[in-house]
């Protein structure tokens, strides 16, 4: 993540080969990259909408690797690999065809987002004939061209409507992201910026992380707070100071979390299905428990390379069975491409463990909140039930800015009643501060509701500065 929103670096290193092969490295400008990523892809006979498209793709790919470090963050000195396996293809040396170079001129600094999210899309795309995936098929895009399809129309066929273009992005040179010195209290500026920005991302699912508000990039005591916080959870020397152990730490654990951030926001969840293993699944098989198998699929391929994406149809087809039989082999099975029992379960057991890793409540995201108690909860109160309650009330606090948030204590004190009187005036409910049991229904309710949602996420400059006294309602 270099920057706390994308830029166009203007240079990007590649390595010419997968990524823990002998091969080397070369940096060439992010231009001249996917011109060459371009002119290796795709025809330069093709329709130029389709062109446009394909090109908007790769950019927007190259992007997120850069945007979220992908490589550089697991101890690689590349940002991108030559591998069509893994990411794009890349022929160092090779001719850049005419139009394709004045097209990429053009467009070059411009990507492809998701409407409410910063970091650029990761456009996975194939050819369409011999490889498909759950992305833009390139063949696809010029059957779309010639059908009169606009560039942006068949980006929105094969990623959906919720997509947007951001144009004229700013260029400059992008260094790694760690400033190469650590940061404390006191220190100011765009790294500072950047950490606050990935911290409050990550509270999202971690509440007992308190939030930095505002983001201003001047590291004071809120700031080492949540970096204290954030180091004690993931058993880091606990001192507030970003060094360079837990920079990579909060860099990562932002990258997973905006992906299935972004697999969820394209409606991929698991909410209300049961779970268990029932039948034995194979090419041919249709249904819900297919859509599962696939979501289980899709999730694990976000995160681990080897395994290919696949659509969520309820279709067990050619592309299910072959990413079925990827996971076998990474998981030491017999190939066979059938999910039985011991597959099913593994893949269930491999997809639990992503969501629970990024701090997500896996079990209650897919059934219900907890009971009620038994009885109020007020001021003075103690105990888990008053934990559980803050940690609802701090992730609905996300959404309503008329619910303070509160430390998870376990304690029932000032801070919790308040947020409990905000969030009954919200939801026009008694306010007298006490959780009886319709309040504890309602808040399990929406914390709920909210956690089936797109994620809350941070959005670009609006174009204006918001001034005391401003409002967004008339």
């Amino acid at each position: 993540m270099a920057d706390v929103f994308p830029t166009i670096p203007e240079k990007i290193t590649v390595h010419l080969g997968p990524p823990d092969s002998n091969a080397d490295n070369v940096t060439v400008s992010f231009t001249d990259y996917i011109k060459n990523v371009a002119s290796s892809e795709i025809y330069p006979t093709w329709n130029e909408e389709a062109i446009r498209a394909n090109i908007y793709a790769q950019i927007s790919y190259a992007l997120n690797r850069v945007y979220t470090e992908f490589y550089p963050s697991r101890g690689y000195d590349f940002d991108i690999t030559s591998s069509t396996a893994i990411d794009q293809k890349f022929i160092y040396g090779r001719n850049i065809f005419e139009n394709i170079d004045r097209i990429v001129d053009d467009i070059f600094d411009s990507y492809i987002r998701r409407i409410g999210f910063i970091e650029p899309l990761a456009a996975k795309y194939c050819n369409g004939t011999t490889v498909t995936c759950n992305g833009l098929s390139q063949w696809g895009s010029e059957r779309l061209a010639d059908q009169g399809y606009s560039a942006i129309d068949i980006l929105r066929y094969y990623y959906g409507d919720n997509i947007e273009l951001v144009e004229n992005v700013p260029v400059m040179d992008i260094p790694e992201s760690y400033p190469g010195f650590s940061l404390k209290r006191g220190n100011g500026g765009r790294d500072v910026a950047v950490i606050q920005t990935a911290l409050n991302q990550i509270s999202q699912n971690y509440p007992s992380i308190p939030k930095i508000y505002p983001v201003d990039g001047i590291f004071g005591e809120q700031t080492e707070n949540a970096v204290i916080r954030f180091q004690r959870i993931f058993g880091l020397t606990d001192d507030g100071i970003v060094g360079k152990a837990t920079w990579y730490k909060i860099i990562s654990l932002y990258v997973g979390i905006l992906k299935l951030s972004e697999l969820n926001s394209k409606g991929q969840t698991l909410s209300g299905s049961n779970l268990k293993f029932e039948d034995t699944l194979s090419e041919g098989s249709r249904g819900e428990k297919v859509s599962i198998l696939q979501y289980f699929l899709s999730v694990i391929a976000e995160f681990i390379e080897y395994i290919p994406p696949v659509a969520i149809d309820g279709v067990f087809g050619t592309d299910t069975k072959n990413a079925v039989i990827a996971f076998q082999k990474y998981e030491g099975l017999t190939p066979d491409g059938i999910a039985g029992e011991r597959t099913w379960n593994l893949l269930y057991n491999r997809v639990r463990g992503i969501i629970s890793s990024l701090g997500i409540d896996f079990d209650l995201r897919l059934s219900s909140y907890n009971e009620y108690p038994g009885s109020p909860l007020s001021y003075g109160s103690r105990g888990d039930a008053v934990r559980t309650l803050q940690n609802y009330l701090n992730y609905i606090a996300l959404s309503y800015r008329a619910v303070p948030f509160v430390t998870a204590t376990g304690f029932y004190g000032n801070e919790t009643e308040a947020s409990v009187r905000g969030y009954q005036r919200r939801f026009s409910l008694p306010e007298t501060g006490v959780v009886d049991e319709a309040t504890w229904n309602s808040i399990g309710k929406t914390y709920i509701d909210l956690l089936n949602e797109v994620n809350v996420s941070l959005t670009q400059f609006g174009g204006q500065n918001l001034n005391k006294g401003d409002s967004d309602f008339q």
